[in-house]
């Protein structure tokens, strides 16, 4: 292990949850492992790791954002009535328009920007504690939310819009999928031998070949298996069918198998994921936050503005609960009032369980989205066994818990 120099916090999370598929596949008779229900898993982590990873930077910079799920709903509310309403009826350029859900996008990222840089505002400007300004923030936009809508669902949005929900169409299919598959096992390698020759460069120690060959390997076999996973869940046959109809395809006897590939929310998580990732760890805002996190005065007396780094962490957080409205209310085709209840409670948990410290100056952004997956795996599992919701909701306050004793645990260890 010293040799693989892999962080152990993070290998612990790994095998966490080959435990935990494997425990759940064994209860539910191998449905749990089925090329379907990990699909849909990916799908269902998604909006709520999207989140985490902003989370992650909340949560450094020795803050709390508790109304990042009513934030997806009052976003995912008014970009379905732009779309739904405005557009075609108030302005008259009718609906299902090529430019509609580029501008809706851009609409809600807009909202999502304004509303968390007025928390952004009020925590580092005013002086109001975080807790205070979110937990408020929470109970006025669930509120906004349902005055909005008059309490109903807000549906027939734009067929592009959602297709960035998932979804059949909305995948990138079997050809792209193994062709972004490939790319990331390059990007891999390319990632073990800079890194290997950044180092040698500046006379640090590096690793074994058989080490970098072992993580290499390992990493591109994990990435190819959920390339293979996402291809092996087919098309409905329906869809098959007239698939094949539109296209002059002869139909086989078994029937047309066309398989789903990777669904766009997927790769929409992967996409913030990198780009949050390069941020934390490449950026200047980045090092300032954690600067922060460590020890507040010290960040001050070195010159970072510490307000208007605290206000740009709410802000990315509003940019980012944005998006998961856009995948959460493209995947269901429709805005309800109910949109992104408890989500706050999942991505907390995801950032915590993926070990970010409430100390702050210690989280990671792959680790937050291990933990969404973690979270997400133990919620779909125990409604794929037909638990009640309560036990649900048990179980992944069991898990939290856990989580932070074990951050407090080493944490007093190691002082």
């Amino acid at each position: 292990m010293r040799s693989l120099e892999v962080d152990t916090r993070l290998l612990g999370m790994i095998i966490a949850l080959i435990v935990i598929w494997i425990a759940f596949d064994i209860a539910s008779n191998g449905l749990f492992m089925s090329s379907r229900n990990l699909w849909n898993l990916s799908v269902q982590t998604s909006a709520v790791a999207v989140m985490a990873t902003g989370m992650v930077l909340i949560i450094v910079s020795r803050n709390i954002d508790l109304s990042v799920g009513s934030l997806v709903g009052v976003i995912g509310m008014a970009m379905a009535i732009f779309q739904a309403r405005l557009i075609p009826t108030t302005f008259g350029l009718g609906f299902d328009q090529p430019y509609t859900w580029i501008v809706t996008l851009a609409f809600g990222l807009a909202i999502g920007a304004a509303l968390g840089g007025f928390s952004g505002v009020l925590v580092a400007y005013v002086g109001i504690p975080s807790f205070v300004v979110t937990l408020g923030g929470l109970l006025v936009w669930r509120a906004v939310t349902i005055i909005m809508s008059s309490g109903q669902t807000v549906s027939q949005l734009d067929s592009t819009f959602t297709l960035l929900g998932g979804g059949p169409n909305g995948s990138a299919g079997e050809t792209v999928s193994w062709i972004i598959g490939g790319l990331a096992c390059a990007a891999l390698v390319y990632g073990l031998v800079s890194n290997r020759r950044r180092r040698r460069s500046y006379g640090f120690p590096v690793r074994a070949w058989w080490a970098e060959a072992s993580i290499g390997f390992i990493g591109c076999a994990a990435v190819l298996w959920a390339v293979w996973i996402a291809n092996s869940y087919p098309w409905p046959k329906a869809l098959a069918s007239q698939y094949a109809v539109d296209n002059g395809i002869i139909e086989p006897e078994g029937g047309l198998i066309i398989g789903t590939g990777i669904a766009n929310p997927v790769l929409i998580m992967l996409g913030v994921g990198v780009l949050m990732t390069i941020l934390a760890t490449r950026r200047r805002i980045g090092r300032y936050i954690f600067a922060i996190g460590g020890n507040p005065e010290a960040a001050e007396l070195s010159g970072i503005n510490t307000r208007r780094v605290i206000m740009w962490t709410f802000v990315i957080m509003g940019v980012l609960a944005a998006v998961s409205a856009v995948i959460s209310t493209a995947r269901l085709q429709s805005a309800t009032s109910g949109s992104g209840t408890g989500a706050e409670l999942q991505v907390i948990a995801a950032a915590v369980i993926g070990g970010t410290s409430f100390a702050g100056g210690i989280g990671t952004i792959p680790g937050a989205i291990l933990g969404a997956l973690i979270i997400q795996s133990l919620v779909s599992g125990m409604q794929l066994l037909r638990f009640d919701n309560s036990v649900v909701d048990i179980a992944v306050g069991v898990v939290l818990v856990g989580a932070v004793g074990l951050d407090t645990v080493i944490r007093r260890r190691a002082s």
